[in-house]
């Protein structure tokens, strides 16, 4: 007989984790999550996946005859140009051999040339703006300062658009972002190594980089600034490749990926995924080795759509391979989790509960070829923030209460 998971018990588990005010909490923001935006379908997304910014930049580098010849030169190496971490990956690894000469074709200034063009490209169609506050983004910064916390929220990102800032500052939720200054806020690892920061202020790791990070030589070391605006010549900051931990081993992708390892590794630290697909096999190791070290901590991965492709492939089968060999990695997908290492669909218990009342917008009764089935869709990160915003409640005498 096939397992199963009773979506009542374990969203309870879940309200109950999220509401704990003295326990490390922390929430994983990756390339999903800004295509949760509801947008006119004219304008959607606010900011596409990496296939479609992909796209989008070859479409705009068409005319460039170097672009092009990189492209074929791409596919000769049989890597994947609708994938903008490929094509990136692939011209830092040509530039770390092109010195005093060329390779494919290319000179190191003709490869600094192009990588300069894709990343100004990629910060045009990120540098966007929420609009309204009554996006996923905002409904999560709602939920962080709805609590007197005794542990700050710790928010880690892949993303290197500025959603998650604008969404803080929107609301006015104070954030250490691991820079400080005003006029060209610089990196303290020390405040970072050593927690130097309010408890009161949320924390904001982006592992990635970001579109308003800089890098500049000084006295012939090459430095990391911050701005509050975004520059159009400048020497943007983003590593979506591979190569991103070689290329800037001193600061601060290993600062921050050693964050990410020190808060998983905190007795009892909850930490959710939201949009990550388990396609970063150096964030995966630093993920698993954390849960291996610790047993009291527990990673919830929210994966968006359904366990099998509609080819019936598995949609994430890196996920699933690390949840069924690690007890304290769960993942959870529209119809069917992992959980404590056992994969099995949801199935509504025939218990009643007077607290079922409040869970129930959060799991779906439908029925398909092979009869009633039940869904849980906090892999979509509006359904999952409207989650953290049902848990804040409402206020005392309001018609909840």
């Amino acid at each position: 007989m096939e397992a199963f998971h009773d979506p009542i018990r374990h969203l309870k588990y879940l309200r109950e984790s999220l509401s704990q005010d003295n326990e490390p909490i922390g929430f994983f923001i990756s390339a999903g999550c800004p295509l949760a935006v509801e947008m006119p379908s004219e304008s959607y997304p606010l900011i596409p996946d990496v296939k479609g910014l992909s796209l989008a930049i070859n479409e705009q580098l068409s005319t460039n005859t170097q672009y092009s010849s990189l492209l074929n030169e791409l596919e000769k190496a049989e890597k994947n140009k609708e994938n903008v971490e490929d094509i990136l990956s692939f011209i830092r690894s040509l530039r770390m051999v092109s010195k005093g000469g060329t390779v494919r074709g290319f000179t190191e200034e003709t490869l600094g040339e192009l990588e300069k063009l894709i990343c100004t490209a990629i910060v045009k169609k990120l540098d966007v703006q929420l609009s309204g506050q009554e996006t996923p983004y905002h409904r999560l910064c709602n939920w962080i300062r709805s609590i007197d916390r005794k542990a700050a929220i710790e928010i880690f990102t892949t993303n290197y658009d500025m959603l998650m800032e604008q969404a803080l500052e929107d609301l006015g939720v104070p954030y250490f972002d691991g820079f400080v200054g005003a006029r060209r806020s610089f990196f303290d690892l020390r405040a970072i190594e050593d927690n130097l920061i309010p408890v009161h202020w949320s924390r904001l790791w982006k592992i990635h980089g970001s579109i308003n990070w800089y890098q500049e030589k000084v006295d012939e070391e090459n430095i990391v600034y911050r701005s509050s605006e975004i520059k159009t010549d400048a020497s943007h900051l983003i590593y979506p490749s591979h190569l991103k931990y070689e290329e800037s081993r001193k600061m601060p992708y290993l600062a921050l990926i050693d964050q990410l390892n020190r808060f998983i590794r905190k007795k009892s630290s909850f930490l959710i995924l939201s949009g990550y697909s388990f396609n970063d096999g150096h964030l995966n190791d630093t993920i698993m080795n954390a849960l291996k070290a610790n047993p009291t901590a527990m990673v919830l991965g929210l994966m968006y759509d359904t366990y099998k492709d509609k080819d019936g492939n598995n949609r994430y089968p890196e996920a699933y391979r690390l949840a069924k060999k690690q007890h304290n990695l769960n993942i959870w997908t529209f119809d069917r989790a992992i959980i404590g290492t056992n994969s099995g669909t949801w199935v509504k218990s025939h218990n009643q509960d007077d607290d079922e009342v409040d869970l129930q917008q959060f799991y779906h009764s439908t029925t398909t070829d092979d009869g009633p089935q039940c869904l849980v869709k906090l892999g979509d990160f509006s359904e999952c923030t409207r989650f953290l915003q049902k848990i804040i409640g409402s206020p005392k005498g309001g018609p909840n209460a």
